[in-house]
C-alpha cells in the first residue's frame, strides 16, 4: 500500500473512532500515533518526538495566550450582566415591531459577540434571558430556537474571534489583518438573518406577534438613558480591544488583557464582582482553554503525520489537475469544510485542512486574507449544523420548557441556508472581506 492512500484512510480512521464515540482530541492523536507507526516502518520514537515537538510548538506560541484571556473576558462580561442589559434596552425599543424581539437577540448577540468572542458565552448569556421571553410572548418555537442558535455562532466570525486568534497563530498571519476582514462578513450575516426575521414575521404574523402595548414604554427620555447606559460600557470596551489590535497599538495578546480588566472593572461598577464570580470565571476558562489547546495539540499532530505520508500533496495534486475554473475548486474546498462541520469540531478541521488547502489556494492564486474569512465563515456553519453542532446543544441545555431538539433542529435549518448565501457573497464580493484590511493597513 502506497503512502499516499495510507494517508487517506487517516480519515476513515477518524471518522470511525469518532463514531463509537471516542473523544475527538484523542481520536486525533492516536489515529496519528498508530499510523504514523504503519507509516514509518515501527518507529515509535520518531513519532512520539514529533509529538513532543507539535506540542511544544503550541506552548511556544505566543498568539494563542490571548485564547485564554479573551475567554475569561466574556466570563466577566457574562457575570457583569451586559447581555441582560442589553436585551432589556432593546426588548423596550424593538418590542412593538413583528419580530422585534428576536431582532433584538441578534442585535445583542452582535454587541456580545464583539465583547467575548466565543460562542458558548454569547448564545448561554442571550438564551437564558431570551428563550423564556420569546416563548411567552408566543414566538414561533422553532424560529425562536433558530435566532438564538444562529445568534450565538456570531461569536466566533465577529472580532475578537477565537477562531481568528488560532488562525493567525497557524498559518502566521496578522490577526489584527483577520480581525478586519471577517468584521463586515460578520455583520452581513446578522443583516441577513434580521431580514429573515422581519420577512417572515410580515408574511405569517403569528411568528412573531409585537409586543403587547401594555409592556411597551412611550417615554422618549427613559429610552435614550436606557441605551445610553446599556450600549455604552461593552461598546466602548469593543473600542478599546478592537481599536488597539487594529491599529497596531497592541498586540492581540495584550489586548486580550486590557479586555480582562475592562471586563473586570465592569462586574465591580455594576457591584456584580464576587469571589465566586472570579472562581467560577476562572474555572470556566481552565476548561474552554484546555479543550482547545488539547484539541490543537491532537489536530497539529494528526496534520503533521497525513502530511508525512504525502495525503496533502495527493489531494492538492488531484485538485489542481481537475481542467475546471479555479472557482470550482474554491467551492469543492468550502464543500468538504462544511461536511467535516457536521461531525467534528472547527479547530480540528482547521489543523487537518488548512495545511492542505492552503497551499492550493496560494497556487489558484486567492487572497490568503480573503481565502482565512471564507474559511472562518464556513466554520461558523459548523455549530450550527445537525447533527453535533455545538450551538444546538447549548441552547437545549438551556432551553424552556416545550422547546425540543426537533424544534431545534428544524428552526437551526434556514439560518444555515443563510450562512450559505453570505458565504456565496463573500465569494462572489471580495470587496466585502478586504475594504477594511486595505483603508486600515493600505490606506487604498
Amino acid at each position: 500500500m502506497s503512502l499516499e492512500i495510507l494517508a487517506l484512510f487517516m480519515f476513515g480512521a477518524l471518522l470511525l473512532a469518532l463514531a463509537v464515540g471516542h473523544p475527538l482530541a484523542f481520536s486525533l492523536g492516536g489515529v496519528a500515533f498508530y499510523f504514523g507507526l504503519i507509516g514509518w516502518g515501527g518507529n515509535w520514537w520518531a513519532v512520539l518526538t514529533m509529538f513532543v515537538n507539535k506540542t511544544y510548538g503550541g506552548m511556544d506560541n505566543f498568539v494563542l495566550v490571548a485564547v485564554p484571556l479573551f475567554i475569561f473576558m466574556a466570563q466577566l462580561m457574562d457575570a457583569a450582566g451586559i447581555a441582560e442589559k442589553l436585551y432589556h434596552t432593546l426588548h423596550v425599543l424593538m418590542g412593538p415591531i413583528r419580530g422585534g424581539l428576536a431582532v433584538a437577540t441578534i442585535m445583542v448577540c452582535v454587541i456580545f459577540a464583539a465583547s467575548c468572542g466565543i460562542v458558548g458565552a454569547t448564545e448561554v448569556a442571550v438564551g437564558v434571558l431570551a428563550a423564556p421571553a420569546l416563548v411567552r410572548r408566543h414566538y414561533n418555537i422553532s424560529l425562536t430556537a433558530g435566532t438564538i442558535c444562529a445568534g450565538g455562532t456570531l461569536g466566533i466570525i465577529i472580532p475578537p474571534s477565537v477562531m481568528l486568534v488560532v488562525y493567525g497563530s497557524m498559518k502566521g498571519m496578522s490577526v489584527g489583518k483577520l480581525f478586519a476582514a471577517a468584521f463586515f462578513p460578520g455583520l452581513l450575516l446578522a443583516v441577513l438573518y434580521i431580514f429573515f426575521i422581519l420577512i417572515s414575521c410580515a408574511i405569517f404574523p403569528a411568528m412573531g406577534p409585537p409586543l403587547p402595548k401594555e409592556e411597551r414604554i412611550y417615554n422618549w427620555h427613559q429610552k435614550f438613558v436606557m441605551a445610553i447606559t446599556s450600549l455604552v460600557p461593552p461598546v466602548t470596551l469593543i473600542l478599546i480591544v478592537l481599536g488597539s489590535i487594529v491599529l497596531g497599538i497592541a498586540t492581540p495578546t495584550e489586548a486580550s488583557g486590557m479586555g480582562c480588566l475592562g471586563g473586570f472593572l465592569l462586574a465591580l461598577i455594576y457591584r456584580k464582582l464576587t469571589w465566586k464570580v472570579i472562581k467560577d470565571a476562572a474555572y470556566a476558562t481552565l476548561q474552554t482553554t484546555s479543550m482547545i489547546l488539547i484539541l490543537y495539540i491532537g489536530g497539529s499532530c494528526f496534520s503533521a503525520v497525513f502530511l508525512g505520508l504525502g495525503g496533502g500533496e495527493s489531494i492538492a495534486g488531484f485538485m489542481l489537475n481537475l481542467k475546471v475554473s479555479p472557482y470550482v475548486i474554491l467551492w469543492l474546498m468550502m464543500i468538504t469544510v462544511f461536511f467535516l462541520g457536521m461531525f467534528i469540531d472547527w479547530i480540528a478541521i482547521l489543523l487537518i485542512l488548512l495545511p492542505i488547502y492552503s497551499p492550493i489556494a496560494n497556487e489558484l492564486g486567492f487572497n490568503p486574507l480573503w481565502f482565512a474569512t471564507l474559511i472562518c465563515v464556513n466554520l461558523q456553519m459548523a455549530f450550527l449544523t445537525p447533527p453535533f453542532g455545538y450551538s444546538l446543544f447549548f441552547l437545549k441545555g438551556i432551553a424552556p420548557e416545550g422547546m425540543t431538539m426537533n424544534h431545534i433542529y428544524k428552526g437551526a435549518v434556514p439560518f444555515v441556508i443563510l450562512q450559505w448565501i453570505g458565504l456565496a457573497i463573500c465569494v462572489y464580493w471580495p470587496e466585502l472581506v478586504l475594504y477594511l484590511p486595505n483603508i486600515i493597513f493600505t490606506g487604498k
